[in-house]
This record gives C-alpha cells, structure tokens and sequence, in this order.
C-alpha cells in the first residue's frame, strides 16, 4: 500500500472513530437526581401558549418525576397519566407511553393537551423554579412552576372561599359567618373558628405536604351542617399550595379548601 493511501485510510478511521463516539455520546443517558427535576411537585401553569387554571375540574394540572424507576405522573384535571421517562445530554427528554385512568369530566382539554405534549417533548429547561418543556428548538410547550416550601407564605390569617361539598353551596353553609385559620409557621400551631366553634392544634409541614395533628375544639352547638363539612374536609388535606394572597388545601390532586388571606 503506497504511504499516501495509508494516510488516506488512517484519517477515514480517525473520522469514523470520531462520528462513533459522537454517536454514543448522543445517547448517554443522564441521571435523574442530577436533572433538577426530581423533588418538587411541578404545577401546570401555561399549555401550548395558554395559560392554564389553578384547577381544572377541581383539581390542580401538575406533573412531577421520580427517580425510582424513572417514572413521572401526572393530572391535567380528570384522570391520571404516568409512565416512563428518559433522559439525555443537553437536557433531553422523552415521555414514554403513560397508562391512565378511563374517567370522563367536563373539561378534558387540558387532560388532552397533555397527552399531546408528551409526544412530542424532546427537550427541558429550568430556571428560577419554573420548568420549560419544548420541542426541539422551537417555542415552549408547556410551563410548569414549582411548588416548594410553602411555610413563609401561610404565616398569618386566611378566610375560607371556598370548600368542597357537592350539591350544597358555599353561600348556604356559611351564610351568617365564614370559616378562619391562622398559622405560627414559628411554632408549628394552627388556631382558627369553624364559622362556630374555635379550635387550635398543631400542624406539621414538608415542602407542600401538611398534616395537621389532633385539633381541640370549643363544645357549642351550631346551627347547619358548616362545621361538620369544614373539619371533614381539613382532615382530608394533604398538600398546600400558597400563591400570593390565595391558600388551597389539596387532597392528592384535588382542591378541597381555598383561602383568602384576611
């Protein structure tokens, strides 16, 4: 073989070593806990440019990942969807095809949207928690918000807007007075009136997952059923969200009390 056909042959092999290095690099899978994404709850705040509602037949849109068999699960206000994900370099992604519950609500655009968007998603980014979902490099897709340690917020007085109890309405359980809560972020203790009797007790928080401890309550007998329906429905509480002057109470994905800061 003449030397300049070795030269020739040497750099081919140098330029297909290069391209399949490159290739495999394209395909390093990335760590989950490294991501950003593992450990909050994401909230679904805009989809494909629109913005997207607190809660969508009354339950909140969100989607969040979990390292252990890297899985992801998520609501856009009826049924749940989840399935695996995989990561790459330059923040990759793709969404595996998700099992979901068979339920039918009114509103299943969202629910919709979401399907769509796992799809087609190929990329992330986080910033200042928020998380972007994009495809390629084109506009983002959806905008998701993170929902970390709500203490700082809650501190102070809120008013009840809202509870849920279907076919009674809010006006009806609490005509002659609303419900409040106050939390001591400081010393962990939550006191309050029923819209009848005062209570206070003591509440336990970890990012936005909350558990209230036994309450102690005031014994007088109160006309209606609004008491009976407000403490049936803080022991269901398990999440929190604060956004601002707007406290809800979440039970795994749907919205069971909604406060005004007073």
């Amino acid at each position: 073989m003449r030397f300049s056909n070795v030269v020739v042959f040497a750099a081919m092999v140098v330029l297909v070593s290069v391209a399949g290095c490159a290739a495999r690099r394209s395909g390093v899978k990335v760590s989950s806990a490294e991501s950003g994404l593992i450990g909050p709850r994401w909230q679904l705040v805009e989809l494909n440019g629109k913005p997207v509602p607190a809660t969508v037949n009354g339950k909140m849109p969100y989607l969040e990942f979990s390292e252990e068999g890297n899985r992801y699960g998520s609501t856009g206000g009826c049924n749940g969807v989840g399935g695996e994900y995989e990561l790459s370099e330059n923040n990759g992604i793709k969404f595996g095809k998700g099992m979901s519950t068979m339920m039918y609500c009114d509103d299943m655009s969202i629910e919709n949207g979401l399907k769509q968007l796992f799809e087609q998603v190929d990329s992330y980014r986080i910033a200042e928690g928020s998380l972007t979902l994009s495809k390629g490099k084109g506009a983002a897709l959806a905008k998701f918000v993170a929902l970390k340690d709500q203490s700082a917020g809650m501190a102070g007085t809120w008013e009840l807007d809202y509870v849920m109890e279907p076919g009674v309405s809010f006006e009806s359980l609490y005509a002659d007075r609303k419900p409040t809560i106050n939390f001591d972020t400081s010393t962990k203790k939550v006191n309050g009136n029923s819209s009848c009797n005062n209570f206070s007790g003591t509440f336990s928080l970890d990012g936005n997952d909350i558990h209230f401890g036994p309450l102690m309550s005031t014994k007088m007998g109160c006309p209606g059923n609004g008491e009976q329906v407000f403490f049936k429905n803080l022991e269901k509480v398990n999440h929190v969200d604060v956004q601002e002057d707007v406290l809800t109470m979440i039970m795994g994905d749907i919205v069971v009390m909604r406060w005004k800061r007073k």
